[in-house]
Formats: C-alpha cells, sequence, structure tokens
C-alpha cells in the first residue's frame, strides 16, 4: 500500500468508528461528567463506559490497535493510525471504550512477544476482553528517568524468586478501579554491561509488599486512570514471572514504546483537529466590535496555520507508521522519535489558540480544552522527553558526516 493511500479495512473501520463517535462517544461526555462528580471519587469507574465497551464490540470496534490477527483485526501501523486519530477526538472515552487506551496497548504487546502461557492466560486474555487494566512502572522519583539505564528499582536473586525493593511514581493507569497487574522495570545486575543491567518482571498489583501511596495530580487534574506512586518493599515475584529473561529489560522497553509513540501522536493530531473545529465554530458565534471574531485577520492566520499545521504532522506520523510496517521499529527510530516531538507541540499550540478564541470559558471545563492542554503537555514528557527525542535525532543527523571536513 502506498503511504498516501488508505486501505480498504481502515475506511471500513474508519466508517463505523465516527458513526460510534457521533452517535455515543460524543453525547456520553456529558453523562461521563455528571456521573464522575455524583460519584464524588477521581477514580470512578463510571457506568457510562461499560456501555460504550459494550457497544463498540457489538459493532467490531475492539482491539483495533493489536497487530496480530489472533487478537484482533490485524491491521498494519500505517492502517491503525488514522483510526487513533479519530479517537483522540475524545481522548478520556473512546481509547477506552474500543480496548485501544494506553498503557495497556503497550502492555498487551509486551505480553503477546514476551510473555509465557501462564502470562498470557491470566493477563492478556483479560485484558483483551477489556475486563482488567495494567500499569507499567518504569519512571522513578530519585533519578532523571529519561534514561532509562537510571533506573534504581533493585530486583535481587533469592533461589527462585526476585525480590523487589524501590520506589516508582508515574504509574499510569495504578489508580484504574480495575488495574490488577504492573509490568515492573528494574535492575537485576548493576555490575552487567549498561543496557543489560535491567529486566522487566509480572507484578500483581495487589502482591504482598506493594503500596501504593498516592495519585499524583497533573496540572491540577485528578485523571480517573491516576499516576501513581508505588513503593515496593520485599516484594517476592517468582523468576518465571520475568519477561524474556534477566537483563532484557532495555530491549523490551524499546520494543514497547515504538507502536506506543504513534499512537499517542495519532491521538494528539484527533485533539488537535477537535480543537481547531471548536476554535471555528466559536469565532464564528461570536462578535467583537460589531464584527464576527472569524472576520479578524488574526483568527484567520491562527485557522490557516493550524491546518497546514496538522497537515504536516499527521503525513511525517503517517511516514513514520509506513516505515515501521516496511522497515521496522528499528529503522523507522529516527522519524518516530521526529514525530513525538511535532505532534505534540503542533496540537499544543493549536489548543492554546482555541482557548484564547473561547475567552474564560476556554480554561473552564466547560469545554475541552483545557483538559487537551493538560494531556498535550504531559504528552511532551511522556514515553521520553523532546530533548531526548531531539538528541537521538541530531547524533543520527551527526553520524551521517563523521569523519568529513568542512
Amino acid at each position: 500500500m502506498s503511504m498516501f493511500q488508505t486501505s480498504d479495512r481502515t475506511k471500513k473501520y474508519a466508517e463505523v468508528l465516527l458513526d460510534f463517535m457521533d452517535a455515543h462517544v460524543y453525547p456520553a461526555e456529558a453523562v461521563y461528567e455528571e456521573q464522575m462528580r455524583e460519584a464524588g471519587d477521581p477514580h470512578f469507574h463510571p457506568p457510562v463506559l461499560e456501555e460504550l465497551k459494550a457497544e463498540a464490540k457489538r459493532r467490531g470496534l475492539w482491539n483495533l490497535f493489536h497487530p496480530h490477527p489472533e487478537w484482533g483485526p490485524g491491521l498494519t501501523n500505517l492502517e491503525y493510525a488514522p483510526l487513533a486519530e479519530i479517537m483522540g477526538r475524545s481522548p478520556h472515552l473512546a481509547p477506552e471504550a474500543t480496548n485501544c487506551a494506553a498503557p495497556d496497548t503497550g502492555n498487551m504487546e509486551v505480553f503477546t512477544l514476551f510473555g509465557t502461557d501462564e502470562h498470557k492466560r491470566r493477563w492478556l486474555e483479560p485484558l483483551l476482553d477489556g475486563t482488567i487494566r495494567s500499569a507499567f512502572a518504569m519512571t522513578e522519583p530519585a533519578v532523571a528517568s529519561s534514561d532509562a539505564t537510571n533506573i534504581q528499582l533493585r530486583m535481587e536473586r533469592d533461589g527462585d524468586e526476585y525480590v523487589l525493593n524501590g520506589r516508582k511514581w508515574f504509574a499510569s493507569n495504578a489508580m484504574h478501579r480495575n488495574c490488577k497487574v504492573l509490568i515492573v522495570m528494574g535492575k537485576t545486575d548493576p555490575t552487567a554491561a549498561t543496557h543489560r543491567q535491567q529486566s522487566m518482571m509480572v507484578v500483581p498489583i495487589d502482591a504482598p509488599g506493594i503500596t501504593v501511596v498516592r495519585n499524583l495530580p497533573v496540572f491540577g487534574y485528578a485523571d480517573r486512570e491516576g499516576h501513581a506512586e508505588i513503593v515496593f518493599e520485599d516484594v517476592r515475584v517468582p523468576t518465571e514471572d520475568v519477561l524474556a529473561g534477566e537483563g532484557e529489560g532495555f530491549a523490551i522497553s524499546q520494543a514497547r514504546l515504538g507502536p506506543g509513540r504513534i499512537h499517542h501522536c495519532m491521538r494528539a493530531i484527533g485533539m488537535a483537529e477537535r480543537s481547531l473545529e471548536l476554535l471555528c465554530t466559536r469565532a464564528l458565534s461570536r462578535e467583537t466590535f460589531g464584527v464576527p471574531v472569524a472576520e479578524r485577520s488574526n483568527i484567520q492566520d491562527w485557522i490557516a496555520e493550524a491546518r497546514i499545521d496538522i497537515e504536516k504532522s499527521r503525513l511525517l506520523t503517517l511516514k513514520a507508521a509506513w516505515m515501521m510496517d516496511e522497515v521496522g521499529n528499528k529503522a523507522a527510530r529516527t522519524e518516530i522519535a521526529a514525530i513525538k516531538v511535532d505532534a505534540p507541540n503542533m496540537a499544543l499550540q493549536i489548543v492554546d489558540r482555541a482557548i484564547q478564541v473561547h475567552g474564560g470559558g476556554g480554561v473552564t471545563d466547560d469545554f475541552p480544552l483545557a483538559s487537551f492542554w493538560a494531556h498535550l503537555r504531559t504528552l511532551r514528557l511522556a514515553d521520553g522527553p523532546d530533548e531526548v527525542h531531539k538528541r537521538a535525532i541530531a547524533k543520527q543527523e551527526l553520524r551521517k558526516y563523521a569523519g568529513t571536513s568542512a
């Protein structure tokens, strides 16, 4: 398939997904907010989400992200990307409603690629069914976790078990009422080569010695899925729960984060599209000094620039997805790094301008823009901060000219 063509499969799913968004997801947003307010619990699991999940399953909009036909429709990265964009227009409902939410998508792929038969039976199958959720515990408060080799949580061998001690935070999804399992990255051998010191293990969230200390608000938002700080004190993990073997943690983390970055970036583009839509409708409906806001030249510049920037970002993201399919994640690493920098920054500017056009309403929860902004600003840190990705791109560029002189 050419990079610039949409496959028939994607067209079919997009048509069904767009109708699902219009008929069910957008109307559910107000219901969701009301159910959350009535519960008075920021981590309450509202019934409307289970209703949306049932409807998505009925329509065949389930596990669309999963590349393996045994578990989902078997779409390529390029085929799935436009669907992730559509979901991004309602980021707190649509991805979970279709069982395509982070961090479960990455964790399901890890279980698929590296899990044992028991891991698949106990954790992967209920994750694929949407009956449980999961979290990924890598980031730590005491080290610069943008360099994954800094991770300090100790995993010490003791017979046929490992003993885990350390502290994690920003374990997204760990506060979700259905979260049952963690994939934990830690250090098994501090004396090994730098990229062989880390391992990943499968740990039930209710294992003895695990304490979920608190939820971490993000720009004042207590996200429903949560971002947990977790303490591990003498947590015992059987050796069979080491994923892919000791020392494979760093390699697994790289395999896990490639597709996830595509998903995040396409959802960011979806947020940008919805924000531009809100900007335009607001500008057309409001007047200042006797003239519609939409007729102001600076607003028209913002609209034109937003359209240009969205199209550029989408094309770069689709190119990255196409390369991942054609030559693999490693060969596409520069493109993946580039979109991870570009898409959130692009969307942030459009959201910011949409907020400006909405005036005071833009910073309230009467519109989705403030939460979009908080989510996108956080995304400039999640899955690696901008600076790490820029460093990787620069190193690739410099490598082309090493040994030459001006």
